[in-house]
């Protein structure tokens, strides 16, 4: 006994099978870009949190090999490479530069 059955073969994807496809990576992408952009702001504000504690222990040592704390503007510590091999980081957020207060022994501003 020979049975005939039907082989259907499909070439491709359907319409309904692609609009499918498509509104659920519209939908995934919608829930995912949003938390990225966060993140990547929060990771930027991190890192202008460690350059300014950087700065502040970098201003420390100077402070203990010099007797003098370093000039507001950073331009003597910055220019040493022993305290900043590859020079003065610069903010991430807004590339803005890093002011010390010797009186608070801080960095100015940078409160993001």
């Amino acid at each position: 006994m020979q049975t005939n059955f039907a082989v259907c073969r499909r070439r491709g994807f359907s319409m309904l099978e692609l609009v499918a496809v498509v509104t659920i990576l519209g939908i995934i992408a919608a829930i995912v870009v949003p938390r990225m952009r966060t993140r990547a702001a929060d990771s930027q504000k991190a890192a202008c949190d460690v350059n300014r504690s950087n700065i502040e222990i970098q201003a420390q040592l100077w402070f203990r090999d010099k007797g003098v704390w370093p000039a507001a503007n950073l331009s003597d510590i910055g220019a040493d490479a022993k305290f900043f091999p590859d020079g003065l980081p610069k903010c991430p957020i807004n590339n803005g530069s890093y002011t010390f207060n010797s009186t608070t022994e801080k960095v100015n501003g940078h409160a993001h």
